[in-house]
């Protein structure tokens, strides 16, 4: 393999693919070579990823799982040869974390923990006989809590610590594990709402302006992905990066207009 492109052959799962940042991770990886497995629960969704793959040259197939089901996941997994794994996967609800229902914590801890951890096991043959590796999709909520969204941000800082584990347990076999935490990401978060209420696109209007002048395109999160895939980053594993803007950086005070 080079330094910069998947070699002819390799296979990147990457879960959540059917919109924003899963598949913007899905293009980009098609794009420097690899076979892409894009999984997602709406196969209409996949498709439209595949296609828009298939229409640059690049390699890709649907593969329509619920990451909480891990009969379904095993068995899926058993058939394939990943090279790197991409957990992406994630829903979240709006509310205090004092006020979120316990179906509510049963679901998004499923879907944002479990089925990260779910993937990661019945990846890990394949991946150990290939040294790949596993990037694991968190957020700047993992770092700093956000209390509009509490349990997400519970999940998340979960996330970090499970990358953290993973390159634990990876490094004798050559296993790669990291993390990247996008910041505020236009397209946003499509399975996001209040307790009982069904899932709604979040919207870029009101967010503040990273530091950096812009608010995140997917595009940002998917350029790091590729990073971390690569041979470049061969020496890199247990590492958690904030892809957000310099949001996170500290308080920054912006100079009154007028």
């Amino acid at each position: 393999m080079s330094e910069t492109k998947g070699s002819p052959g390799q296979t990147a799962l990457v879960t959540g693919a059917s919109r924003g940042i899963g598949r913007a991770i899905a293009e980009r990886l098609a794009a420097d070579g690899y076979g892409v497995v894009c999984v997602g629960r709406q196969r209409d969704d996949l498709e439209a990823t595949c296609e828009a793959i298939r229409r640059t040259g690049g390699r890709c197939r649907p593969l329509v799982l619920d990451v909480t089901d891990g009969a379904a996941v095993g068995s899926a997994l058993a058939a394939l040869e990943v090279d790197v794994l991409v957990n992406n996967a994630g829903v979240g609800v709006t509310a205090r974390l004092v006020d979120t229902p316990l179906a509510d914590y049963d679901r998004v801890m499923n879907v944002n923990v479990r089925g990260y951890l779910l993937y990661a096991q019945h990846a890990y043959p394949h991946l150990a006989r290939q040294r790949g590796c596993m990037i694991h999709i968190a957020s700047d909520a993992g770092i700093w809590g956000e209390q509009a969204t509490g349990l997400y941000s519970v999940t998340k800082a979960a996330v970090v610590m499970l990358g953290k584990m993973l390159a634990l347990d990876g490094g004798p076999d050559g296993v790669r594990s990291n993390v990247l935490c996008p910041g505020d990401i236009w397209p946003g978060m499509r399975h996001m709402a209040p307790p009982g209420e069904k899932d709604r696109a979040e919207s870029g209007d009101a967010w503040p302006v990273p530091p950096i002048g812009r608010v995140g395109q997917a595009g940002d999160v998917a350029a790091a992905a590729v990073f971390y895939a690569s041979d470049q980053a061969e020496f890199i594993t247990g590492t958690t990066l904030l892809v957000d803007g310099g949001m996170t950086a500290g308080y920054l005070q912006r100079e009154r207009q007028g």
